[in-house]
């Protein structure tokens, strides 16, 4: 049951400062609600709840039934009054009164007669507290007389002539409806030329031969009685001038024919309303009806305008094709000068109304119930306006209050009753009237004095369930005298909760603007005042909103083709969806081509009548929500090729069951675009370690939508889905929301773990570290340990953080260490790590490879072995043995040994032999050997000598012809860069080149080895001579270079000429 609680202080008029100070105290109303349990104990004065109309016309042919019903504690009496006497309803046995309340009956249909029961009635409902009274009842039955007798002549007049037929119908009540009718019942036609008027009366501007007729009949329609009265029917005859000469014209007086002058047009003169001006009055709230029809020919046209002002323009409206201007909700701004302006082609004629809007009593200010406390004070106030002012009078239970009993705790100021320091007898019903002329207003407001400890009538525990981001209303219904003061706390402790972020009815209300999650729990309404307290709780759930994520799509589809719309909604998991499809805002077809499935909407064999907007409509107990879709159906055309393309990216992902190391993960696929998805790829970004870095996380069929994945502790996750079909990779979908897992022990330790020493007394431990993603929650350290793997000494440790290296000092020179590295965070340690094996640092070997030997195989290649050093003079990892070599420089002076560029040559591990390739032949070489550890190098061998063979020579260094002559050339060259040996002859083979470069017998000559120019004679002259060049050492043959030269024609034109080098090839 609502409760109203009005504002405990009043605002006063500025002209009532008398009595400003003191109505600020008063205390206002309170409506007792007709609550069972608060009625059993609480008294209260009558109230009228129902009651007839004061115009009330009723039907002569049924019983008269007058209503009146009241509310009251105890159950009001009730009593009825007849034009101001007091009406015994126990003397007439035709009337009765409803038990319960104080309706009448009225038995007229068995005997009697309406219009015996006809006056002024008044209910009075009454009660120990008091008496409320109903307004004036006028009762009237309704008539529905006929026409009075009359003679019609019929009406005869010339084409283009004005005619008015009178209708005057007989006064009904109410008034009835008046329209024109042929004999077959069927309405006259109307127009500019020819209309209605707002009296009844049938217009016509000008007449023409086709209105001729002998059955124009007013109709009168009572509406209460449900009867249709008619007039006689009138007949009109319009003829021509011409048929008028041919016939009957001389035979016609003035009298018997409006106008012998021949058809002419005229200029517009008004049939209604006469004169230039007219008056009109009319009340506040009713509808203002003004009237101009003018006659003329051709028809005039009709205009209004309001003079000194405009119309306004949501309220003003045109009927009968102009003639009638009409404005609803007429008020006192829309008194004035109305102007009708008639006109045609001839000119224009004008009419000025004078409209006066009056105005029957309305209210400003009804006076409302009290209810208050013995000692307490407060008031009535009644204001109404009028045109004229209304007249306020009080009654007192009825009684003007000049002849009421005397109440010393009230004072009346005009329109206010002033009570003070009210006690229980100053209980009563007050009525204040409000009239004029025009009517009046009757208005029941009762003073009820209780004293009663405050009672909240809402339901205990009642709970409320709100969508998210909606106001919330939390009622708290109460009642109590005093007036109590609300207050609501939450979850039963802290302060009050106030205006800031919620707001407090007036009626006890709590509205939370806009709830949120975080606003469900229980909530505490504390009513109070000076009698007591009362509690109530209730409880609040709100709930997500539902949405339609994938809403139906507009299409536009072939006749004959199946077309299907999709609504897939997201709703709250409390709350069951139901989903509705709609066609154009109604219900689909009954017919079996519309076949809904969950979420889809199938329509086949698609018409043209299925062209239209579809609607799926998505509705729970707490909101619904819909989304539209609109269909066009075209002829059929070719089928086009379907565009084919990866997938649209999936959307509205969401996260479900939460664990601390998995969580569900669902999403919404995108269009696939015409090739199917074969598989979805989901990655995580954590926002905390790596924020911006997508990883791979898992794919799935492209048949799922959900995905339960495995997560690691102290993660920050967030996740996106890739489509993917035959043509590649979807972009990703919108990230999720994150999801911060719980922290745990890190689940693995640092891998790479290696323990080598960087000088002869550390141990260098190093490892990699685990990155954020691993560590499984904050304060990630490392514990690092170490003891002699030969030894017997117990672990040492140390706990390190941000680093992956930690550097034992003080140990021994390469001793095998174990080491191990755990992982720990705030939570705990990982798992017992492995241990790994490691040395500490190395020194240089400090022994030389011993019995060093040398086998020269051939010029360029000896073998060298050597015996190997102790492991333990080694001092370090055997990385190998390393040969030093280098060739002596004949002439060089020892001293400058130094400079003498050395090779070397490393063998890998434990091998004791090696052999050296590259040697230059015929040259002297010195080596020796070392041995090679992680530190580097041990001491030198001593040097061993050797001596390579002799090799052949390189090709000579080069080879020219000059002094060509006509049968002799000269061959210059210089000796092998590289001779390998000692030269012992040069060898030159040449031939002759004809034209067609065919070769000539190969001569070969033998040249002493000292010599480097060489004369051939008795050649050919004009003749291409082709040369082979080489030098010889005991070990053979080197490389040869040629060259190609032509004798001379003329002897003295070729003498001192040199030929250039044509090839320079080494064999």
């Amino acid at each position: 049951m609502q409760l109203k609680i009005m504002p405990r202080k009043k605002r006063l008029p500025a002209g009532r400062v008398a009595l400003i100070l003191y109505l600020c105290q008063m205390i206002s109303a309170l409506e007792v609600p007709l609550d069972p349990k608060l009625l059993e104990d609480l008294v209260q004065p009558p109230t009228i709840t129902q009651q007839s109309p004061k115009d009330y016309i009723i039907d002569p042919r049924e019983n008269i039934v007058i209503q009146c019903k009241a509310k009251g504690k105890p159950p009001p009496s009730f009593s009825w009054t007849r034009n101001g006497t007091h009406f015994d309803i126990d003397k007439d046995p035709l009337v009765t009164m409803k038990p319960g309340s104080g309706t009448l009956t009225i038995n007229i249909m068995s005997e009697g007669k309406a219009e015996t029961y006809e006056g002024v009635y008044q209910c009075t409902a009454r009660n120990e507290r008091g008496a409320a009274i109903s307004n004036n009842i006028v009762v009237r039955p309704s008539r529905s007389p006929l026409w009075t007798k009359e003679k019609l002549e019929p009406i005869t007049l010339r084409n283009g002539q004005s005619l008015v037929l009178p209708c005057r119908p007989p006064l009904g009540l109410p008034p009835p409806i008046i329209f024109w009718m042929d004999n077959s019942f069927q309405r006259l036609p109307q127009s500019e030329r020819v209309s209605q008027g707002l009296n009844g009366d049938l217009y016509f501007s000008n007449v023409l031969p086709e209105d001729t007729r002998e059955d124009y009949i007013c109709y009168a329609r009572f509406n209460h009685t449900q009867t249709i009265q008619q007039k006689q029917p009138i007949s009109v005859k319009v003829i021509s001038v011409d048929e008028l000469n041919d016939t009957i014209a001389a035979n016609l007086s003035d009298t018997e024919f409006y106008s012998a002058k021949p058809n002419r047009e005229r200029p517009p003169t008004f049939l209604t309303p006469e004169g230039n001006t007219s008056n009109k009055e009319e009340l506040r709230g009713n509808v203002l009806s003004l009237e101009c029809i003018a006659e003329g020919l051709p028809t005039p046209v009709i205009y209004w305008i309001k003079e000194d002002g405009t119309l306004p323009i949501n309220r003003t409206f045109y009927r009968n094709f102009k003639k009638t201007l009409q404005i609803i909700q007429v008020s006192e701004a829309d008194s004035g000068n109305y102007q009708c302006i008639a006109k045609n082609a001839l000119g224009a004629v004008h009419h000025t109304i004078s409209v006066t809007v009056k105005a029957a009593p309305y209210w400003i200010l009804a006076p409302q119930n009290l209810v208050l406390s013995p000692g307490e004070d407060g008031s009535l106030i009644c204001r109404a306006h009028g045109n004229p002012k209304p007249r306020i009078s009080w009654l007192s239970n009825g009684v003007p209050l000049e002849i009421a009993p005397d109440d010393p705790s009230r004072k009346i100021d005009g329109d206010t009753i002033i009570f003070s320091n009210v006690q229980e007898r100053s209980s009563a019903v007050y009525q204040c009237n409000a009239s004029n002329e025009y009517g009046y207003l009757l208005a029941n407001a009762f003073v009820n004095v209780l004293a009663e400890p405050p009672r909240i009538l809402t339901s205990a525990n009642t709970l409320y369930q709100v969508i998210a981001n909606r106001p919330a209303l939390l009622d708290c219904a109460f009642f109590g005298s005093p007036l109590p003061t609300v207050e609501w706390f939450r979850e039963a402790k802290g302060s009050a909760l106030r205006d800031d972020i919620y707001i407090l009815h007036e009626n006890g209300t709590l509205e939370i603007p806009v709830a949120q999650k975080d606003s469900t729990g229980t909530y505490t309404c504390v009513a109070r005042n000076k009698l007591g307290i009362a509690k109530n709780e209730v409880h609040l759930e709100i709930k997500d909103p539902t949405r339609i994520i994938k809403q139906p799509e507009y299409a536009v589809v072939q006749r004959g083709s199946t077309v299907s719309f999709e609504c897939k909604v997201k709703h709250d998991h409390t709350l069951i969806p139901t989903i509705t499809w709609l066609k154009d805002n109604g219900e689909l077809p009954s017919d079996g081509r519309f076949t809904v499935d969950k979420d889809h909407l199938e329509v086949a064999d698609v018409r043209d009548g299925d062209g239209g907007t579809y609607t799926c409509v998505a509705n729970t107990t707490l909101d619904v929500v819909s989304a539209s879709a609109v269909l066009s159906v075209v002829a059929p055309t070719p089928t086009p090729a379907p565009i084919y393309d990866v997938p649209n990216p999936p959307f509205d992902l969401e996260l479900t069951d939460q664990l601390d190391k998995s969580v569900q993960l669902s999403w919404t696929p995108g269009d696939d675009n015409n090739s199917p998805i074969t598989e979805f790829i989901i990655e995580y970004e954590d926002a905390m370690h790596e924020a911006g870095l997508w990883h791979h996380q898992t794919k799935v069929s492209g048949t799922q939508t959900t995905a339960q994945l495995k997560l690691s502790p102290y993660v920050n996750y967030s996740f996106r889905v890739m489509a993917v079909n035959s043509l590649g990779r979807s972009l990703p979908s919108e990230a999720s929301e994150q999801y911060l897992t719980k922290a745990a022990e890190p689940d693995t330790n640092p891998t790479a773990v290696e323990g080598l020493g960087s000088e002869p007394d550390n141990l260098v431990i190093t490892w990699k570290p685990l990155n954020g993603f691993e560590s499984n929650g904050p304060g990630l350290q490392y514990k690092v340990s170490w003891r002699q793997k030969d030894g017997d000494d117990e672990w040492a440790s140390v706990v390190v953080a941000n680093v992956s290296k930690y550097i034992v000092s003080g140990t021994p020179t390469f001793v095998p260490y174990l080491i191990k590295v755990q992982a720990l965070n705030d939570v705990g340690f990982a798992p017992e790590p492995a241990v790994v094996m490691g040395h500490s640092g190395e020194d240089l070997p400090m022994v030389a490879p011993g019995n060093v030997r040398v086998n020269v195989v051939n010029s360029t290649l000896a073998e060298v072995h050597w015996d190997a050093v102790p492991l333990k003079s080694i001092r370090g990892h055997l990385q190998g043995y390393r040969i030093y070599y280098w060739k002596a420089q004949e002439g060089s002076p020892k001293r400058n040994r130094r400079h003498i560029e050395k090779k070397i040559l490393t063998f890998q591990g434990s091998k004791t032999h090696g052999m050296l390739p590259g040697l230059e032949p015929f040259s002297h070489y010195t080596l020796n050997v070392r041995v090679v550890n992680g530190k580097g190098e041990g001491p030198a061998s001593p040097d061993r000598v050797f001596n390579t063979p002799e090799g052949v020579p390189s090709a000579p260094s080069s080879l020219k012809i000059v002094n060509p002559t006509l049968d002799s050339l000269t061959l210059e060259w210089d000796p092998p860069s590289r001779p390998n040996g000692i030269l012992t002859e040069y060898t030159l083979k040449y031939q002759p080149i004809n034209s067609t470069h065919e070769l000539g017998p190969l001569v070969d000559l033998k040249i002493p080895a000292n010599k480097t120019r060489w004369t051939l004679k008795n050649l050919n002259f004009s003749t291409r001579y082709k040369f082979y060049f080489y030098a010889q050492t005991a070990a053979g043959s080197g490389s040869q270079i040629t060259e190609e030269a032509v004798t001379t024609v003329d002897e003295g034109a070729g003498k001192g000429k040199i030929i250039h080098l044509h090839d320079f090839i080494h064999v």
